[in-house]
């Protein structure tokens, strides 16, 4: 089990790594090769989403006294996971210095209106990203939260359910036990009326030989 999540980890890695230098290259392009290299990376994201998911699964069959570790691991990857998806945010709407002076370059067509304007609407894109951002990291912290609730929930549930089992097994031996002492409780009943008959049988018979021993004499 554990091996089957350290191969997830190890393309996990490989992917994350694949994905912050493609990031790193989306502000630096323009036009399709932008959106090819954007589509790229949202493929590769998903993938690194279901990696988590398969790792998530592969958590949830390891024993409880051996799942913290695990645990603590998958918490660090979905951080690492939340930090590449704001970045690629980011990459989206952000342009290198070399992109910038290619777009608002001074060749006498466009007017200094017309770069302020650009300029400004890419200020309001980025403060609308933070926003979104802070937001959507409000929202992961919250399922987060919520998986934390659900699992402690689930370890609560598993502790009931043995304590159930551990009931009926404990009612299982008491009914048993009771049995075994009521037909305890039978036998001595009738092994002592037995002996009473077998004590009114011998007092007979003695009083029978006292009773004819007189009458021959």
């Amino acid at each position: 089990m554990s091996s089957d999540f350290e191969g997830y980890e190890q393309d996990f890695s490989v992917l994350t790594a694949e994905i912050t230098n493609r990031i790193g290259k989306v502000p630096k392009l323009l036009g399709d090769e932008k959106k090819q290299m954007v589509s790229n990376v949202e493929k590769q994201l998903e993938e690194a989403r279901e990696l988590l998911e398969q790792m998530e699964l592969e958590v949830r069959e390891i024993p409880p006294q051996s799942r913290g570790m695990y645990s603590s691991r998958m918490r660090s990857y979905k951080q690492e996971m939340e930090k590449l998806e704001a970045d690629f945010k980011r990459s989206r709407i952000a342009y290198s210095d070399e992109v910038r002076n290619e777009l608002l370059g001074d060749d006498g067509n466009s007017s200094e209106i017309q770069r302020a304007h650009l300029l400004d609407n890419t200020e309001r894109l980025e403060r609308s990203s933070r926003r979104l951002e802070a937001g959507y990291q409000i929202a992961v912290e919250t399922e987060q939260i919520g998986q934390d609730i659900l699992e402690n929930l689930s370890h609560d549930r598993e502790k009931i359910q043995r304590a159930r089992e551990r009931l009926r097994e404990t009612d299982a031996n008491l009914g048993k036990s009771s049995r075994i002492l009521t037909g305890m409780l039978r036998r001595i009943i009738q092994n002592r009326i037995l002996l009473v008959i077998l004590g009114i049988i011998v007092i007979f018979a003695v009083l029978m030989i006292i009773f004819f021993s007189v009458r021959k004499h």
